[in-house]
């Protein structure tokens, strides 16, 4: 389970970030081609904040879809994995959107510090 360093380092990267001030909320950006599995996320997050200025903050997981491009006939698609073909019978699509992993927006105590 990839998602349990992935978290260690999100958490880091925040604690870096933030400081002293106790975070009450956490948002993250997972897209769904990301290969990311946000519930295994979320059930991390629980055990790598234990102790830290993240514990008790809420996690939100925000979860774009993918979109991508054909390269033979410039359509554009939606994607629900990274293998696709387009409607044209091309399997040539360039993947544009759904692979983000970030951090949107951390909220402190004394406010938000967006990144």
């Amino acid at each position: 389970m990839h998602e349990l360093g992935i978290t260690q380092s999100v958490v880091d990267a925040v604690l870096d970030a933030v400081g002293e001030p106790r975070v009450t909320r956490l948002e993250l950006e997972i897209g769904k081609l990301s290969g990311v599995v946000p519930d295994s996320v979320r059930f991390c997050f629980d055990l790598v904040v234990t102790g830290t200025a993240l514990e008790g903050a809420r996690l939100d997981i925000v979860t774009p879809t993918g979109s991508g491009r054909c390269r033979d006939c410039d359509r554009r698609l939606a994607l629900e994995d990274q293998l696709a073909v387009c409607a044209c019978g091309s399997p040539d699509v360039e993947v544009l959107s759904g692979r983000e992993l970030r951090i949107r927006a951390v909220e402190v105590e004394s406010g938000t510090v967006a990144s």
